[in-house]
């Protein structure tokens, strides 16, 4: 693993296969998210299943938080030796006319994307992992034996103004990043064939679409909340 990693080709693959990942991720949890807009009681059902299923808690969260922090590590280390080899290429052509407004600032995007994580981690994970492993209620957060209140949870996180403009400024970011991510990591794995075009068409529609859909939902909560 680590001589794939020390050659430039190897990192890009890598960085590839956990942007990948990532947005394989990102599409599973907008489906659960979008199902709130429809029905609280199957949003509660998908959460409490996804919230105290051994195989996903102990299983495929520690590697889902693996894979986010190999992605930004990751980017962090091809955006330095990106920027050493561009000291260079600049001095001999226009760096702007070669490339992206986006290729050039994915890591403003990522860094963007990575402080929202961290809102999102303090406004829903931390509060989760502290019911189940701390306070002991492994149970699935009951509220007072009434039901599930992760759907309550999630519209109480959305009265504020503040935090749904901080959450559609992170998805305008996050867009911006999967625009050129998406595109870009097909390409590092090499997949440049007759199904280009068709990829292109898709990342494109992702990268707007999936955004957007959290946009929707997140003021869909402002604007429905329980008062």
């Amino acid at each position: 693993m680590s001589g794939i990693l020390n050659s430039s080709i190897g990192r890009k693959f890598a960085m590839a296969l956990s942007a990948f990942f990532l947005m394989f991720f990102l599409l599973q949890h907008f489906a659960i998210n979008v199902t709130s807009v429809f029905s609280a009681d199957t949003f509660n059902e998908t959460s409490h299943f996804m919230g105290t299923n051994p195989l996903i808690q102990y299983v495929l969260q520690p590697i889902l938080l693996f894979g986010v922090i190999f992605h930004f590590v990751m980017g962090f280390v091809l955006e330095i030796k990106n920027k050493k080899a561009r000291q260079i290429s600049y001095a001999k052509n226009n760096g702007a006319a070669n490339s992206s407004w986006m290729s050039r600032n994915m890591i403003w995007s990522g860094l963007a994307i990575l402080a929202f994580m961290g809102l999102h981690f303090y406004d829903f994970w931390f509060p989760e992992i502290n019911t189940k492993f701390i306070e002991g209620d492994m149970s699935g957060l009951l509220a007072d034996g009434s039901g599930y209140r992760y759907y309550e949870e999630l519209q109480h996180k959305f009265v504020d103004i503040w935090r749904v403009a901080l959450y559609c400024i992170a998805f305008v970011f996050l867009a911006l990043h999967l625009l050129h991510g998406f595109n870009s990591a097909f390409q590092s794995v090499g997949a440049n064939n007759k199904y280009t075009k068709g990829l292109k068409g898709f990342g494109k529609a992702y990268a707007i679409l999936i955004p957007l859909g959290f946009v929707i939902i997140a003021l869909y909560h402002h604007f429905n909340h329980i008062s």
